[in-house]
């Protein structure tokens, strides 16, 4: 059954399995396991399908990897599986026109897909870019006409950090490009007929993933038609940053109305994955109004921008705090983070003397009368907003307009009990109910409370974990790990754990472990250093983008990474 509030795109058959239109949203998974090993392809695919799967993907590298999907196919219809299966081609069009054959969906990448020569001579013009579009039809059109032939879908899907030259020249790295470059596939599509499509706007980087997403879809909107969207945030991670980032990111689409089949990427077992997205999808079920919140003409989803005038807490801090709700042990200070509970309008005093109020409201309360006369009246007063079981991101959202439309401007911390039945659901509500708002930029602190079995530092380490994934606040490391596929080159789990155990101490800097080549520095654009499977036991080294360290022998790499680091300036004693 489809969730209340999704906005309706067109239907694709996948399969069995068609997305969009009236159905719920499919969630899938991808195979970590080399594509040419049919057996363990095999028993990985059961996996994830017993996990609760709608769609199995797997990596094809070149002919021979595609052609196995047939070998891969038949061994799963024999014992009774007719789960859809995926196929992900990068560079290669004729690679992609062999899977297409065969797979019940072919996933390419705008950016790596077609070889294009530029044009010298001539200016940057219109002409200049219908040469270069005949080059894209060129190679595109044949596996359009194979998909038709087969009925074969398609997912455009777009990187951030992968886009081709020419858009990076004309739009640079940014939503626009991304968007750009999934349109001039679209129509293209669009041309030739064929409508079995899907997109993705897919990033590490939460902030730029869901502008894109937004972007793309009111750009779709805008032309007539909807097309079926693949959420995901790209290389998310593992453990708890895995789930949170996955929540924020996925999470403020749901809360949009938008996608219509996700898949979360973990650094981890890849059957692990699929909980994570059902609890995400089931969760979001139960909103009230998602996707039926309208933006303002004073908010500009497709920009960041912080909400209203301040930046911060006068006298506490100018990024969102984290409030805990248990008291220190005695002899010792509060930490600088953590305000004490209360029940009533309460008082705190700043290193300077100067008096803070902390005001309790509920965010569904619509009488502003009493927070207009403070704001007016009371200066130094925070605004501690309170929301029930049942309010989400959307109804949280509609609260922070409530205040613009009545020009209130009292710092808000946000506060919401959760009773969830495990750490992990925990995790995933409150950073599919917190992250969308800060990444919005609304909120001065986040304090959350959790009935179950957990400590305090745990509930405040996931309030931190969200604004982090949000990109308000830095307190951690961040690292942008992939969930390995058949191109993986190392055991990438055991990998990140040991850079991990090494860098965990480095507040602020962004770390990449990339599986592969071919993914890696496209997906990787937002880290600081990258650590690229590059070879059988070699590994590349980058700072941002560019490569340092070719071939580094797989025993050296991580020594090698922490020396790049602290020779950069950038070590700090652990």
């Amino acid at each position: 059954m489809r969730q209340p509030g999704r906005k309706k795109t067109r239907e694709v058959q996948v399969g069995k399995v068609p997305l969009g239109g009236g159905n719920p949203v499919r969630i899938q998974s991808m195979a970590s396991s080399p594509t040419l090993d049919t057996e363990a392809c095999v028993e990985e695919s059961i996996r994830i399908i017993r996990a609760g799967a709608d769609y199995i993907r797997f990596t094809t590298q070149n002919t021979r990897e595609a052609e196995n999907l047939a070998d891969i196919k038949a061994q799963l219809r024999h014992r009774g599986y007719d789960t859809p299966v995926i196929a992900d081609v990068h560079f290669n069009p004729k690679v992609a026109e062999t899977a297409a054959r065969i797979a019940e969906k072919v996933r390419i990448n705008p950016g790596n897909f077609a070889r294009i020569i530029p044009v010298t001579g001539l200016a940057a013009s219109n002409k200049m870019q219908q040469i270069y579009r005949e080059q894209i039809r060129e190679q595109f059109v044949p596996l359009l006409t194979i998909c038709k032939k087969y009925h074969t879908a398609l997912r455009l899907g777009v990187n951030h950090g992968s886009l081709a030259k020419r858009i990076l020249e004309r739009y640079g790295d940014t939503p626009e490009g991304m968007v750009a470059s999934a349109m001039e596939y679209l129509h293209i599509c669009e041309e030739e007929n064929f409508h079995q499509v899907v997109l993705s706007m897919k990033s590490s980087n939460t902030r730029v993933m869901v502008q894109a997403y937004r972007l793309l879809a009111a750009t779709m909107a805008g032309e007539g038609d909807l097309y079926p969207l693949h959420l995901g945030i790209t290389e998310a991670g593992e453990g708890e940053d895995g789930r949170i980032k996955s929540a924020v990111g996925i999470g403020a689409l749901l809360a949009d109305g938008l996608g219509d089949t996700i898949r979360v990427s973990l650094t981890e077992p890849s059957e692990n994955e699929i909980p994570v997205a059902q609890h995400l999808v089931k969760y979001f079920s139960r909103q009230e109004n998602a996707g039926s919140s309208t933006f303002p003409e004073s908010f500009d989803p497709f920009d960041y921008h912080l909400f209203g005038e301040s930046a911060g807490i006068p006298g506490i801090s100018r990024v969102p705090v984290v409030v805990g709700s248990f008291s220190p042990p005695s002899g010792h200070e509060p930490q600088p983070d953590l305000i004490p509970q209360e029940e009533k309008d309460t008082f705190l005093t700043t290193p300077d003397d100067e008096k803070i109020r902390f005001v309790k409201f509920p965010v569904r309360d619509h009488d502003m009368e009493r927070l207009l006369h403070v704001s007016e009246n009371e200066p130094g007063t925070v605004l501690v907003a309170e929301a029930g079981e049942k309010d989400m991101a959307g109804e949280i959202r509609a609260f922070f307009f409530r205040l613009q439309e009545q020009g209130i401007r009292l710092p808000v911390i946000l506060k919401k009990t959760y009773h969830s039945t495990t750490v992990e659901d925990f995790w995933i509500e409150a950073a599919a109910d917190m992250g969308p708002v800060f990444l919005d930029g609304m909120g001065n602190g986040l304090w959350l409370e959790y009935t179950g079995d957990a400590t305090p530092a745990t509930v405040v380490s996931a309030a931190f974990g969200i604004l982090q994934a949000a990109r308000v606040r830095t307190f951690k490391p961040e690292y942008i790990s992939c969930p390995s596929c058949g191109r993986t080159l190392f055991d990438i789990q055991e990998v990140t754990a040991r850079i991990k155990k090494r860098t965990a101490h480095l507040k602020g800097i962004k770390i990449a472990v990339m599986g592969c080549i071919v993914n890696g520095p496209g997906e990787m654009a937002d880290a600081d250093y990258g650590y690229v499977g590059s070879g059988k036991g070699r590994i590349t080294l980058y700072k941002n983008r560019e490569i340092v360290k070719k071939n580094v022998p797989a025993d050296k790499a991580v020594d090698e990474l922490i020396r790049l680091i602290r020779e950069d300036g950038n070590w700090e004693p652990g």
